[in-house]
C-alpha cells in the first residue's frame, strides 16, 4: 500500500493528546505527517496544554509538552496531501485568523479529501465556511458556532465520532479510537 501523506494544523496551546496521539497513530500505520503552524518553521516548537476536568464547570488548562513542528508553514504544497487533521485545544481560536489556514482547509473540502477534526478544531472549519449543510460534532461549547455557520451540531458521547461524507469529527480526545478508525478508513488504510 502506498503511504498516505497527512497535513496536520496545530498551534501554541494545542491540546496535548489531540496532537500527540493522532500524530503518533498516523505514523504507526505508515503515514507521513506534516505538522504546521502559522509563523513557524520546521524545528520550531509549539507549547501544548492538557485539558482536564477537575471539578470546575469547564476544563482546566495545564501546561503540557513541547511539540516540534516538522514542516515550514509557508512551504506546504496542498496537492501533496491525502488528508487533513485539525487538532483541538486553544490553538484553533487564533490559527483560524490566518487566511492561509482557511485556504489550506478549503482545499481539502474542494477536493473531497478526508478531513478529521477534534474538539475545538471545529473552530477552524466554522471560520472556513465548510460546515454549511453538514452534520458534525465538537466540544459542546463550540456547538453554537456550528449552528451559526449553517451546520448541524450533533451531541454525542465524548467517545463517539460523527461522519458526514469526507468530514470526520469527535468531541474530544477520548474519541480518538473511533475518530482515527474512521479517518484511516476514509484514507483507505486497512489494519488487521
Amino acid at each position: 500500500m502506498m503511504s498516505k501523506r497527512i497535513l496536520m494544523l496545530a498551534g501554541d496551546f494545542v491540546e496535548d493528546y489531540e496532537v500527540m496521539v493522532p500524530y503518533q497513530a498516523l505514523l504507526a500505520v505508515g503515514c507521513e505527517v506534516d505538522v504546521v503552524c502559522p509563523d513557524k518553521r520546521s524545528g520550531d516548537y509549539i507549547a501544548t496544554a492538557i485539558h482536564d476536568f477537575t471539578g470546575f464547570q469547564t476544563y482546566q488548562e495545564l501546561r503540557g509538552h513541547n511539540f516540534a513542528i516538522n514542516k515550514d508553514f509557508d512551504a506546504v504544497n496542498l496537492d501533496d496531501y491525502d488528508g487533513l487533521f485539525v487538532t483541538g485545544g486553544r490553538a484553533p481560536e487564533y490559527i483560524r485568523l490566518n487566511e492561509k489556514v482557511l485556504d489550506y482547509t478549503r482545499h481539502f473540502f474542494d477536493h473531497d479529501k478526508p478531513v478529521a477534526a477534534v474538539c475545538h478544531g471545529i473552530q477552524v472549519l466554522t471560520a472556513t465556511g465548510v460546515v454549511k449543510g453538514r452534520t458534525l460534532t465538537a466540544y459542546p461549547a463550540t456547538g453554537p458556532e456550528i449552528t451559526l455557520a449553517g451546520g448541524e451540531w450533533k451531541d454525542v458521547p465524548v467517545t463517539e465520532t460523527v461522519i458526514d461524507g469526507n468530514l470526520i469529527t469527535s468531541p474530544a480526545w477520548p474519541g480518538h479510537p473511533t475518530l482515527l478508525r474512521a479517518f484511516f478508513d476514509a484514507l483507505g488504510i486497512r489494519i488487521g
